[in-house]
């Protein structure tokens, strides 16, 4: 499976792409940093970070997405930029009938490192290993890039097998009830019908 992983962020965009191997293995195809700069309309610079993901797409024909998922910090202007870009990749894979997942950095740095209170420097050195590169992927934003896609590829199929378990529980809790329902109506005629000869 490959995967386009997105930290989003207006002045940095963070994309790669891994391949999931057989068993946990991985390979990075891709990975760069879109910049835009601060002193532009924020229109343009969604609209550069848009095209530089559709590029991406088309090129690298990942069969899902993984975007990190922003939490409220300090400066609400920078959460504000990172969720408007958060959003523009997920339309861009929409309109490309994509899965797009959304995943927090506690999930992201537990995968990699096994912490969910690993810092940038572990999550940067874990992806380095894990994907046999050469050099550290540079900057920080490249390397959780390429933590998202591994993330994902690591635990949407986990994800999908409990969904899977839900659905089917799900189902069956519903046909116990109807039939739970059909008895008790099965019951009351019952009731109705002998009670009179008494």
């Amino acid at each position: 499976m490959r995967v386009l992983g997105v930290d989003p962020g207006l002045t940095r965009c963070g994309l790669g792409v891994v391949d999931g191997g057989i068993g946990r293995s991985v390979s990075c195809v891709a990975v760069d940093v879109v910049r835009t700069p601060a002193d532009a309309e924020l229109s343009a610079r969604l609209l550069h970070v848009s095209e530089c993901v559709e590029e991406w797409l088309d090129s690298y024909r990942p069969q899902a997405v993984a975007v990190e998922r922003v939490f409220s910090q300090h400066n609400v202007r920078t959460v504000m930029g990172t969720a408007q870009v958060g959003g523009v990749v997920a339309l861009s894979a929409a309109r490309r009938g994509l899965p797009v997942v959304f995943h927090t950095p506690s999930e992201v740095k537990a995968a990699v490192t096994g912490s969910g209170r690993a810092d940038k420097a572990q999550v940067t050195g874990m992806v380095t290993k894990l994907l046999k590169l050469a050099a550290k992927p540079s900057p920080a934003d490249a390397a959780d890039a390429l933590a998202l896609a591994i993330c994902h590829l690591w635990r949407e199929p986990m994800r999908a097998r409990v969904a899977e378990a839900e659905a089917r529980a799900a189902e069956l809790a519903r046909k116990h009830k109807a039939r739970l329902a059909a008895a008790t109506r099965a019951g009351h005629t019952g009731t109705g019908t002998t009670g009179g000869g008494r």
